[in-house]
């Protein structure tokens, strides 16, 4: 972990790395209570290359509440390191001031209070005023995506992802890499790929019938005098944790033997800096960094981890830059002799009170949103709870979601995919439609209404467990616990697969599960193909309209221990 108080110096070869961040910047403001543009994008210029990541926006163009996990637990050699702190224990290890600007973006605590004094983050006029600044300081900074860019909102649905295209073009990214946009199917996603002004990269997206590599692996930029490799690298479970049928010309998986060889093959053509811009997630991309040798930064996605300082993994610096468009990373580096000699680091926050809107950007936004504005804005009914989703384990959100799937559907049992996109709704706002799409649109949202036995449920569970708490990070496939409703069950993440889920219980009667009994369960988000049903934004804002106004108990249906 690299201090911000002090140089951390690690050997390369006859030099040093060595590298600071610019959080302190923040303690100091979090000490006067103030936040001004000029501090939050103040960096001291360093070394002959930057580089700007953006990741996992999942097409929230407006600014966005988005509460940070409360429950991220890391099981294996990742039990108690970034990213698996949250709250209090994160504003301890980082060194931060409880109820600073600081701790209201990076973490829950106290978030429905903080909020009122610090305002929503995000909105994407706002990341482009922050990258024209960087930009007007280094001139040959390079701004890299790191995926789920097209999917996530309303309007992203209803264009196809059109928005964000037009967005991220105006934006001037410079090369991307992906996961949720293969949901829209692989002649759309081709369609805006031959469009593209930039590389979309994917050096682990391979022909399926051929086997041989089927897009850009990545692009290599001359910037200040320095020849930089950008390797692309797409979320590897593509058809695992999403539809494969939307997709089935082609195939993902880490493929770690291929990232050596780009590397490799970079190095061979006298390129000075390797970067790595994955989708893996975080604990994927730790091992990566430890098996191949030679990636010199790796801008990590896919897990919406937002971190304040660079983890550093032998001579490989892991960048985390959070979701939603709530931070801009800026990471500047001094490149000598072929080798990675220093860097300085900032993890920026979006706070959407205080960086003024970029005029041209916020034009285009509000095109873009006009055909739909009405649809948007109409308000579907009022909460009393804060409405979350990010963490391990049932959300607000999801538990809303679940009693309108059970409700709508006249189902025992619900069950809701563990995705961690989503934004917030504050307690006392109108939820909007808009606020119901952006928990849950996607192109497979039909709710299906089937019945399962107990042994079945009980399996679901248990696959989906090991898909989260693997100690092996190349078994984890991405997302977190399968939510559900009217089941409660307890789970020990420190047992192997098969061993994990116990004591699973019928909520609306108290009964234990019988495995060898049939249960009527509805869910939505199923990877099968002609899976039939309504979509899940019309039944959650039919049953919302019928309660008028959400209020969400405590949900201590799942009881968790080995953590």
């Amino acid at each position: 972990m690299i201090s911000r108080r002090e140089f951390l110096q690690a050997s390369v070869a006859a030099s040093a790395i060595w590298g600071a961040s610019g959080i302190g910047n923040w303690s100091r403001l979090a000490a006067q209570q103030a936040l001004t543009q000029d501090q939050l994008l103040q960096f001291d210029d360093f070394g002959n290359v930057t580089l700007i990541h953006i990741t996992d926006i999942h097409a929230q163009l407006k600014p966005i509440w988005f509460r940070e996990p409360e429950v991220n637990i890391g099981v294996g050699d990742a039990h108690g390191k970034p990213p698996h702190v949250t709250g209090a224990d994160f504003i301890k290890m980082f060194n931060l001031t409880k109820g600073s600007p600081e701790a209201y973006a990076l973490t829950h605590d106290d978030f429905t209070a903080l909020g009122k004094t610090y305002g929503k983050m995000g909105g994407m006029d706002r990341v482009a005023t922050v990258v024209k600044s960087i930009r007007a300081a280094r001139p040959d900074s390079i701004l890299l995506d790191g995926g789920d860019t097209w999917h996530g909102s309303m309007t992203s649905l209803l264009t196809k992802g059109q928005d964000m295209v037009n967005v991220m073009n105006k934006l001037g990214v410079e090369a991307m890499t992906s996961h949720w946009e293969w949901t829209y199917g692989t002649e759309r996603v081709k369609e805006i790929v031959d469009a593209l002004p930039f590389p979309f990269l994917g050096a682990n997206i391979f022909d399926s019938e051929w086997d041989e590599p089927a897009f850009e692996p990545y692009k290599i930029f001359e910037k200040g005098g320095v020849k930089v490799g950008v390797i692309g690298q797409a979320f590897p479970y593509m058809p695992i944790a999403n539809p494969k049928w939307m997709f089935p010309e082609y195939s993902f998986g880490i493929r770690q033997e291929r990232m050596q060889e780009m590397v490799d093959e970079l190095r061979a053509k006298g390129v000075d800096l390797v970067v790595c811009l994955s989708h893996n997630g975080f604990d994927v991309d730790q091992k990566m960094a430890a098996q191949v040798q030679g990636i010199d930064v790796i801008l990590t996605g896919h897990t919406h981890d937002a971190i304040p300082e660079p983890v550093l993994v032998g001579q490989t610096i892991l960048i985390a830059s959070g979701s939603n468009g709530k931070f801009v990373s800026r990471v500047d580096l001094d490149v000598r002799d072929g080798r990675m000699m220093g860097f300085r680091h900032k993890l920026i926050p979006i706070f959407a009170d205080v960086i003024t809107p970029d005029a041209e950007m916020a034009a285009l936004i509000d095109g873009e949103r006009e055909p739909f504005k009405a649809q948007l804005e109409e308000e579907i009914g009022t909460t009393e709870s804060l409405l979350y989703r990010r963490g391990n384990f049932n959300g607000t959100w999801d538990d809303l979601i679940c009693d309108a799937v059970r409700s709508e559907r006249d189902a025992q049992i619900a069950m809701s995919p563990g995705v961690r996109w989503g934004p917030s709704v504050m307690p006392g706002e109108a939820i909007t439609r808009e606020a119901i799409h952006n928990a849950t649109s996607m192109t497979y949202g039909q709710v299906y209404r089937t019945e399962m036995t107990g042994e079945t449920i009980n399996t679901i569970l248990e696959d989906v467990a090991d898909n989260l708490f693997n100690t092996d990070p190349y078994y984890q496939q991405g997302g977190d616990m399968v939510r559900v409703g009217g089941l409660g069950y307890h789970i020990d993440v420190s047992k192997p697969i098969g061993k994990r889920i116990s004591n699973m219980t019928l909520l609306a009667t108290g009964e234990g599960i019988d495995a060898s009994k049939s249960y009527t369960v509805a869910g939505w988000a199923s990877v099968n193909e002609g899976t039939e049903g309504p979509q899940i934004w019309d039944v959650l804002e039919s049953h919302i309209r019928k309660i008028g106004t959400v209020k969400i108990t405590p949900n201590t249906s799942v009881v968790v221990t080995g953590a």
